[in-house]
């Protein structure tokens, strides 16, 4: 997507140093005009210093950032076309929900009654008009979130930047917002970029996101291609689950020693011994741990030399008895060799 559309937002060889601390590391990365880019990695990665160079909040130590093809270090924080969400929203309390949302208008002097109208738009683009009368500490969470969100858009700015702006809600209601903010994100084509540690979120949202690790980037790509095809061990452990597997079991399984990776959902459980498919890699084991999560199955399989591997099945017919009398039991484990893939290969 990057190459298709010109960036809107790119690090060129970019460091921020705090003393010896090395927050962010020579990164090098694109953002393009209109996507939906997600910055995911551990607390500590970098990510948000990297939110607050773009914004300007601060300046990096070396390399450069360019905005609209512009040079950052030229563009102070107002003249950047750039709005900011955080995690605690920084909403006004003595004011009313539609006073929040037009505050950047008024200190740009906009006339009262283009700011009741733009407010109100962005109101009915939340899908709350019927709170613009209320005070922000009479919403709740999530209506606090969508009243921050209308608030940073009211100026149409050309990025939005997001950092960590669901991580106070609930579960359900996370899940909910996150399809309300990429359908607004589509709605308004206005670059997005989302800061997060939740692998869940990115992959549910992202049109591509980089992977941060103590202050550098191993990977950039769209969620299928993170995912699917993890440029690091780094990268496989935590976007999601996956097996990491090296040294002799994986010369006997892939036929070399270098790591290899396999997501837990693309492994079957099969009766001991029970014939494979030809093609298919097969390893034997016995299954030591059973976690019953309603919807699916978790199972740790020891398949000798130390490792276990994880394994999750669907329950479509598996009930909690079930599944947990599996503990103890030998088993075979298979699956179509393409899912077995060497670190960073295709």
């Amino acid at each position: 997507m990057a190459g298709e559309r010109a960036p809107v937002v790119r690090f060129i060889g970019v460091s921020r140093h705090f003393g010896s601390l090395r927050a962010v590391d020579d990164v090098s990365l694109d953002i393009a005009d209109g996507e939906f880019f997600s910055m995911l990695g551990p607390s500590g990665s970098g990510k948000t210093t990297c939110l607050r160079l773009i914004a300007g909040f601060d300046r990096p130590t070396s390399g450069r950032i360019l905005l609209h093809g512009l040079d950052a270090e030229r563009l102070p924080p107002f003249e950047r076309d750039v709005n900011t969400v955080f995690q605690d929203y920084a909403l006004f309390p003595h004011m009313t929900v539609e006073e929040n949302v037009a505050y950047g208008l008024a200190i740009r002097n906009v006339p009262r009654a283009e700011r009741r109208r733009r407010a109100g738009e962005m109101l009915e683009l939340v899908r709350l008009p019927e709170v613009a009368s209320r005070r922000p500490g009479q919403l709740s969470g999530g209506q606090r979130q969508r009243v921050a969100l209308a608030r940073a858009l009211v100026n149409r700015p050309r990025v939005l930047l997001l950092d960590e702006p669901l991580g106070a809600l609930d579960l359900k209601l996370r899940q909910q917002m996150q399809i309300e903010l990429k359908a607004i994100q589509e709605r308004l084509a206005i670059t997005f970029v989302y800061v997060t540690h939740d692998q869940e979120e990115a992959l549910a949202m992202s049109d591509r996101l980089a992977v941060f690790r103590e202050g550098r980037v191993d990977q950039v790509g769209t969620p299928a291609e993170v995912y699917e095809r993890p440029a690091t061990p780094f990268v496989a452990d935590f976007v999601g689950t996956s097996n990491l597997i090296e040294g002799r079991l994986a010369e006997r399984l892939a036929g070399s020693p270098a790591p290899c990776t396999i997501r837990p959902e693309k492994i079957r459980i099969v009766a001991a011994a029970a014939p494979v498919a030809g093609g298919d890699g097969a390893v034997d084991g016995t299954i030591r741990d059973v976690v019953y999560l309603g919807s699916h199955t978790r199972y740790r399989v020891e398949v000798g030399e130390g490792v276990v591997l994880v394994v999750v099945e669907l329950n479509r017919a598996t009930t909690a008895v079930d599944a947990h009398a599996a503990r103890g039991r030998p088993v075979r484990l298979a699956w179509a060799r393409e899912h077995l893939r060497p670190v960073g290969g295709r």
